[in-house]
Formats: C-alpha cells, structure tokens, sequence
C-alpha cells in the first residue's frame, strides 16, 4: 500500500500522465528512468517476500557452518533489501547528478536519501512491531535509533557545506556589470510564469530559517528522544512512544523535504525571483 501510493503521487507532476511509461527509455543516462524501473521491482521483491511469509512456503536452501540455515524468506528478503538500497540511490542521484545546483550536486544528497528512508522505515517498522511483533520491537527501535542519529549528522553536514557554498554567478556576472551594488527591481515580465512558479518557494529567507530548525528538531531530535525512552522504559509504554515517534518524524521528513527543494538556489533565479 505505501509503495504503491508513493507510485501513484509520482504521476501527479506529470505533464501527461498518460505518457508515464516512456520514463524507462532513458534508462542508460537518466537516474529517474532508473528510479522508474527499481520502484516497481522493489514493489515486487517486497510482494514475494509478504507472500512468502503469508504462504508459509520456507525450504531451507542452504545452511550456515554454525548451524543457521538459509530458507527461501531470507534470500528473497536480501534481494528485496538491496533492491531498497538501489532505489535510494537512484532517488538521490536524480539530483545529485545536477552540477548546476551546487547544494544537491554532493555525495551527501543520495547518503541522505539512504539514511532518511532507513530512518523513517524502522521506526514505522518498530511502531508496527508492538503490535504485530513484539519479540522484534528492540531490535526495530535500536535500528530506528541509530539511523536517526545518522541520518542527523549527515543532514547537518549537508547543511553546514550548503551554508558555506559561495555562487558562482552574480547579478554582476549575469550582466555583465561590475558595479558592487546591483539590486534587481523586476523579473522582467508583468506577471508570473513557468520560470517563477518551478524553480522559486517564493518565501521570505525567514521561512526557510524556521522551517530548518522545525525538521531538525522533528525528523531527528524528538523521534530520537523517544525512540531512547521506548528502548529504556518498560515493554508497556514503548507502543504510544513509538507511534508517537513516526507521527513527529514523518511530518519532519516532510517539511525537510520542503526545505531541500527551497534550498536549492537555480542559476535562472538571478533573472526569475524578483517580482516588482
């Protein structure tokens, strides 16, 4: 149900949706064809494994010097696992792949992609536990922990290289004048257009500065907190705590979601941002 909603809001910034397969006939140079392509394996791997379970139908293939044995739910479970893996780094390439919007164009976009969704998926993992199963709720929410903490310093120091980034590209450089003060008047049309509706939030640099903080502190500050309580306190309380944690964290994820599309400054800006 999650794979195939996050399948379905994709078609809404479609110009045609109709259109939508001819996505995969770029796969060989385009990291969304690819994207196009690992989302529905993933979607399958993930399907095979919950019928698997669901079937009881667990040969054991192989086993383990040590005794473990290897059954077919642990193999199509790996696959599945490094589909996910495939599909984070395509996700995240589709714009780190992007030399001209220097906040995105870094190692450390597709690590985010990868750390966030880890993140995010075990602490719903570990919510859902308690209920489904709870002998897995430790183990969930230690694995929930700790990539929230990665995920934290690896979006802070995405952050921090982002705020020390120097443009390229001047009002100066645009138009070829080097008087020290340029202030840009007009966005050299009488009213909106493609240029200022996609590429610009349209908000004071204040937003962005509150909207910062705001998903620092719920994608990763308070969902930690209270995934360390549910791991510390008794059994008992660890199901509100850990409900409580995706619902701060998903609402977080969303607003950093925001946050990474506004932060991106677009070369076309210098001429598109200013309205008279």
């Amino acid at each position: 149900m999650l794979t195939g909603a996050g399948l379905l809001a994709s078609f809404f910034h479609l110009g045609r949706p109709e259109r939508a397969w001819r996505a995969i006939a770029q796969w060989r140079t385009s990291w969304l064809s690819r994207e196009v392509i690992v989302l529905p394996a993933f979607m399958f791997a993930v399907f095979v494994y919950a019928l698997v379970h669901f079937a009881g139908v667990r040969p054991v293939l192989a086993r383990l010097p040590g005794g473990g044995a290897i059954d077919l739910a642990t193999l199509v479970g790996l696959a599945a696992t490094l589909v996910a893996f495939a599909l984070f780094v395509c996700t995240g390439m589709i714009y780190a792949c992007l030399p001209f919007l220097r906040e995105w164009h870094s190692p450390l976009t597709p690590l985010n992609f990868l750390l966030l969704g880890c993140a995010s998926g075990f602490t719903l993992a570990a919510a859902f536990s308690v209920a489904a199963a709870p002998e897995l709720t430790r183990l969930f929410t230690g694995y929930a922990l700790a990539f929230t903490l990665l995920g934290m310093a690896s979006r802070g120091a995405a952050l921090v290289r982002n705020r020390r980034l120097k443009p390229k590209s001047t009002l100066q450089t645009a138009i070829g004048i080097k008087h020290p003060r340029i202030v840009q008047k007009s966005m050299g049309f009488q009213s909106g257009s493609f240029n200022t509706h996609e590429f610009f939030h349209g908000r004071p640099a204040g937003t962005l500065r509150w909207v910062k903080w705001a998903f620092l502190a719920a994608a990763f500050a308070v969902p930690a907190a209270l995934q360390a309580l549910a791991l510390a306190g008794p059994g008992g309380s660890a199901g509100p705590l850990l409900a409580l944690a995706f619902t701060i964290q998903f609402a977080g994820l969303l607003a950093e979601r925001w946050f990474f599309f506004a932060e991106a400054n677009h070369p076309q800006n210098l001429y598109y941002r200013a309205v008279a």
